[in-house]
């Protein structure tokens, strides 16, 4: 597993801006963030991971493979509802999983065009389709993309690993969060990975 590029450069650059997150970064001298590098199960893991912990993300997430055997959009589209459910996939996940695996098939989406696309017109492309909002693709360009310079204000755990950091009351407002972020560019992707591994036993993968 290679790490990212700018992965060392940006570690010293907020090692040396933040000295509270540089504590986080110390802790973790081994740790990186790493791509899949493929659009579809970034995606379908992101969907099984909005709104629930990592932990919970995760043991769905091993139910869900399982089931599936290989996370293609062919595969997902056959899968038959209680099989899906059976997994502890809401109906609505499931739905979404769904129509993530259409947009697939039919090309509504071209993902080997997006390398060349700012973050924001890549969102603009994810939000397209149903049940991607912007946390979720933003967890792309984080962990597929490996864009340097993400941070995902609606993500609770960035916002709580935040309180711990700086001894905050959770939760602080999102335009507090971002304001506090400006220290952190232009690696705030990073910030918020170290933000994650504070918080979980294991590093959080999309």
């Amino acid at each position: 597993m290679k790490k990212p590029i700018f992965w060392e450069k940006a570690k010293k650059h907020l090692i040396h801006k933040d000295k509270k997150l540089g504590k986080i970064i110390k802790a973790y001298p081994k740790d990186f963030l790493f791509s899949k590098s493929d659009p579809f199960y970034t995606l379908a893991r992101s969907i099984v991971g909005q709104q629930i912990s990592v932990q919970a993300a995760q043991a769905v997430w091993n139910k869900f493979e399982k089931k599936v055997i290989l996370v293609k959009p062919d595969n997902v589209k056959k899968m038959h509802f209680m099989k899906l459910k059976s997994c502890g996939l809401s109906k609505q996940k499931i739905k979404y999983l769904k129509s993530l695996s259409h947009a697939f098939i039919e090309k509504e989406v071209q993902p080997n065009n997006w390398i060349k696309y700012t973050d924001q017109e890549i969102i603009d492309e994810l939000t397209k389709i149903k049940g991607i909002g912007r946390w979720t693709a933003e967890m792309y360009l984080i962990f597929n993309l490996c864009r340097p310079d993400v941070f995902p204000s609606d993500d609770i755990g960035l916002i709580r690993g935040i309180c711990n950091c700086y001894s905050l009351k959770y939760p602080i407002d999102k335009q507090a969060a971002e304001k506090m972020s400006n220290k952190w560019k232009p690696f705030r992707s990073v910030a918020t990975w170290y933000f994650w591994r504070s918080l979980d036993p294991i590093p959080v993968e999309y």
